[in-house]
Order: structure tokens, then sequence, then C-alpha cells
């Protein structure tokens, strides 16, 4: 069997084309993954009612009940996500330092 242009390149187009996708395959694999609570652990959210102690906060754009662990913390402030329990965040004020 004859071997022509147009079948070479198409077998070596193929052959490039699944090493490209095992290469992103194993690049995805490796990747660390970062959802979940340990992830929210640290970052910044924005309290949509006060918390006295406990109240709503908008974080990766979704609202959770949140307790504040120090003070009081008026509606529009930043907090900084400390814990994670269930669908419960425990906040305290970002402090000018903390940026």
């Amino acid at each position: 069997m004859e071997m022509t242009g147009p079948i070479i390149i198409v077998i070596v187009v193929v052959v490039v084309f699944a090493i490209a996708t095992i290469v992103a395959v194993v690049r995805d694999r490796r990747r660390r993954l970062s959802a979940g609570a340990e992830d929210m652990i640290g970052k910044v959210a924005q309290t949509q009612t006060a918390l006295n102690p406990k109240g709503r906060v908008l974080a990766e754009g979704e609202l959770w009940t949140a307790t504040a662990q120090d003070s009081t913390i008026d509606p529009g402030e930043e907090v900084i996500i400390t814990r994670v329990k269930g669908l419960k965040l425990w906040v305290k004020k970002k402090e000018k330092e903390d940026e």
C-alpha cells in the first residue's frame, strides 16, 4: 500500500492532536483544586447587613450567614473570613494592615 501526501498529512494532524490532548489532560490533573471551605479562609467579603454579631455577607458572589468574631460590623464594610463551618462564616473586620 502506497502512502500519498494527503494521507500522511492527516496522520500527522491526528497524532499532533492526540499528543496535545494528552498534555492538556495531564496539566489539568496536576492543577491544585481551589474550591471548598479551605479556599475561602483569608479571603475578603463585604457585609450586606450589620453583624451584631450575626448577619449576612457577600463572599465569592454569594450571600452567606456570618458571625463577627470581635465587635459589631456595619453594613458595607470589608471583612476577612477566618473560619467556615457548614454554610456559616466567621469573620473579622478588615484592618488597614490586612491589605
